[in-house]
């Protein structure tokens, strides 16, 4: 087993404005995360593999291998992916954290994806044996490159973090076989993106331009409408307009920001400027008309869509948990790409107010879809597969369990998402408690320890450990609500706006910048053209988006708050005055309500990630104004 020496994050670039700190550099101590990650390693991964065993799984492998001719498939036809993602996850926990016992289960899955590859290096449970589809029989649905692309990304992980091994020639295999079936002489794309942003970072990993050269492929076929013809249109498979031009996200959320990673991975690598600033261009559009205070994204639970801009029900909030993976993937990816940190702003938001709200205390439930308006409470049906995905407690696992994986995956590698290294030194773009050391350009080497009450509070202090002689810059992000940050340094206090704090100087060991960030709660008015939320107003506490919860039926649809004094803060939430507006005439819904002022109440609110925590409960959290 190796000693995790020169881990690697997921997504490496081989150029741009920032280069990414690898979990080797940067590691989660304490706080917030540190919390979420170890539950991620001690119970996650555990709970996820277990279901996967219990529900014939990961079996499918043994049965292809064994040439066990049964229509009796386990899973959807993706479920493959599914395995590979919780590989991906226990890889990159590995990384983390080392433990025999986990490189074993590693071992043990990853040795029935070699026994089921075909000779030509095609992997897949669901199709090419003579009692099953054909290959490629279904591309808009199949899902074959889709699995393909995160059997690479599992082959990444590992491989960063385990050296060489069996799964990579598995993966490599698997790539070659992509190469020669869809090449410049072969056609066809996915209709689920991921095998864009796979076969890249597979590329920079094995260093074959062969793979890139193919993504690319992929990535300037779609658009053309290849794909059938589909109820949802083929916006839903993102190939109704060619990515470079395309103006913002539409049709099914995940699919479309997997292909704009896709993308994006593809215009660093060639150069490809103009795709770059296309797809930013998209996503900047799409953050400012289509996402959910939360980061959420995807308003349309019927086709996990995005909306028309400006359609955000709350109520109707879909806000997938993989669609907010995928944002975080992508906004990452900007970030590097651009070096602009309001994309980590982007990260701290999804962060805090989708990935850490999706996953329950014990790591073993979760949310599929993420509703900022729940009306009524339901219970969570014992250790049963839950078949819907929309609203409702969270549940240990559901027939469609992409989401778990994800987080996990995502969970394991964060340490990688928190500082990188330019030209100058380093930028600390999301606050955690942690240690960083690596090198500058030059060589020199430079040590960080970060210690925050991030995100309940708005205390940063970074101690330098290290530092190698001559100036070097040290840069903190100051996020865009934090008007009335104040830094100190060498005992000097001074205001920062929102942006980047950037101090360079010849840095002596022990020497300590302090970040002050302004956390009292504050009133959020929605944009005028979101006709779902007119009239409300949410609440926000430093990062926390915060919310109205009610263990019982208690009416939260009658409350309205008062603005006129601004929230209190208390605990980790807030105090907003309010009152619960009396009910019309039970026999009518509609009518006069003058002369039924209700009781004026204080209403606390909880931090969104929170709620639903100590039970089924009703939820909201755009509230009504009086």
């Amino acid at each position: 087993m190796r000693n995790p020496q020169s881990i690697r994050g997921p997504v490496i670039p081989s150029r741009g404005p920032l280069r990414p700190l690898g979990m080797d550099e940067v590691r989660i101590t304490g706080g917030f995360w540190a919390i979420r990650q170890q539950v991620n390693g001690e119970a996650t991964l555990g709970h996820a593999l277990d279901w996967m065993d219990r529900l014939g799984w990961t079996g499918n492998f043994t049965a292809a291998a064994n040439g066990v001719e049964s229509r009796e498939r386990k899973g959807r036809e993706f479920a493959d992916s599914e395995v590979y993602k919780i590989v991906e996850a226990m890889s990159w926990e590995q990384g983390r954290f080392p433990s025999d016992e986990l490189n074993a289960r590693i071992e043990t899955v990853t040795g029935t994806f070699t026994a089921a590859q075909d000779d030509d290096g095609y992997l897949n449970t669901a199709f090419g044996r003579h009692w099953q589809r054909p290959r490629y029989d279904d591309l808009a649905w199949g899902h074959e490159l889709y699995c393909a692309g995160h059997l690479l990304q599992a082959a990444v992980a590992r491989t960063r973090t385990a050296g060489d091994g069996p799964l990579l020639e598995v993966a490599r295999r698997a790539a070659d076989h992509i190469c020669e079936v869809f090449g410049e002489s072969g056609q066809g794309i996915c209709g689920h993106p991921e095998i864009e942003t796979a076969l890249v970072e597979f590329a920079r990993l094995a260093g074959e331009q062969r793979y890139l050269d193919q993504a690319a492929l992929f990535v300037e076929r779609r658009g053309y409408r290849s794909l059938p013809a589909h109820e949802f249109g083929w916006s839903y498979f993102n190939d109704d307009v060619p990515v470079r031009k395309a103006t913002v996200f539409r049709g099914h959320a995940v699919r479309a920001l997997y292909l704009a990673c896709g993308a994006v991975d593809v215009a660093v690598e060639t150069g490809d400027d103009d795709l770059l600033e296309a797809v930013a261009a998209q996503f900047d559009r799409t953050w400012a008309r289509r996402t959910h205070l939360t980061g959420g994204m995807g308003s349309r639970h019927q086709d996990e869509a995005f909306g028309d801009d400006f359609v955000l029900p709350a109520d109707r909030a879909y806000a997938e948990t993989c669609a907010g993976v995928a944002t975080v993937m992508l906004a990452q990816r900007l970030l590097l790409a651009t070096g602009d940190s309001r994309y980590a702003g982007v990260v701290d938001r999804v962060l805090h107010n989708v990935i850490a709200t999706a996953i329950g205390d014990d790591g073993r439930s979760f949310f599929y879809a993420n509703t900022l308006h729940q009306r009524t409470t339901t219970r969570a049906n014992g250790d049963s597969e839950r078949l819907d995905v929309g609203g409702g407690p969270r549940a240990p696992w559901f027939e469609v369990s992409c989401c778990l994986p994800n987080l996990a995956r995502l969970l394991a590698s964060l340490s990688s998402y928190l500082v990188t290294a330019d030209d100058t030194g380093l930028r600390v773009h999301q606050y955690a408690d942690c240690d960083v050391e690596t090198h500058l350009a030059d060589g020199r080497p430079v040590g960080l320890r970060v210690r925050t009450s991030y995100p309940e509070g708005g205390e940063v202090a970074v101690r330098v450990t290290r530092s190698g002689g001559e100036p070097w810059s040290i840069s903190l992000r100051v996020p865009g609500w934090a008007t009335g940050a104040v830094l100190t340094v060498d005992d000097e206090r001074r205001p920062v706006a929102p942006g980047e704090a950037v101090l360079t100087r010849e840095w002596a060991v022990g020497q300590e910048i302090r970040l002050e960030l302004p956390t009292q709660p504050r009133f959020i008015w929605p944009d005028p053209r979101i006709d779902a939320v007119r009239g409300c107003v949410a609440v926000e506490r430093g990062p926390l988006v915060l919310c109205a919860e009610s263990l019982g039926e208690n009416d939260l649809d009658a409350l309205r708050v008062w603005t006129g004094q601004d929230p209190e803060q208390t605990g980790d939430g807030a105090v907003v005055r309010a009152r619960f507006e009396a009910p019309l005439d039970s026999s009518w819904p509609y009518g006069d309500p003058s002369g039924r002022p209700g009781t004026p109440v204080a209403v606390h609110l909880t931090p969104y990630h929170r709620w639903a925590r100590r039970g089924p409960s009703t939820m909201r959290v755009w509230l009504p104004t009086t």
